[in-house]
C-alpha cells in the first residue's frame, strides 16, 4: 500500500492528515517485520567453504598525458616565463 501513496498525500486511513504524519511509521514497521520474517524462513544457502569468493583484480586507471603532473622528470612542464619590464615611454 505504501508504494502507491506518497509521503505528502492524504493518509489512506481517512484521518485527513498527511500520510507521513499519520500511518507511514506503522506501515514501514509492518513491512520491516514482514521482511524479517521472510528472511528468517528462507533456507540458508549451503556454502562449500567458509571463505568468501576472491575479489576481482582492480582495473588499472587510464593514463593520460598530463605534463603538469609529472614529477621527477628531466623536463619541466609549464614554467613561469619572466619577461623584462618595459621602462620608459613607448
Amino acid at each position: 500500500m505504501s508504494k502507491s501513496i506518497a509521503r505528502n498525500d492524504p493518509c489512506h486511513c481517512g484521518s485527513g492528515r498527511k500520510y507521513k504524519r499519520c500511518c507511514q511509521a506503522k506501515d514501514e514497521a509492518a513491512e520491516r517485520e514482514a521482511r524479517a520474517k521472510a528472511e528468517a524462513e528462507a533456507p540458508e544457502p549451503e556454502a562449500s567453504s567458509d571463505k568468501a569468493p576472491p575479489k576481482p583484480a582492480p582495473v588499472p586507471k587510464h593514463r593520460t598525458e598530463q605534463p603538469w603532473k609529472r614529477r621527477n622528470l628531466a623536463t619541466r612542464g609549464f614554467q613561469k616565463v619572466s619577461t623584462p619590464r618595459k621602462i620608459g615611454a613607448s
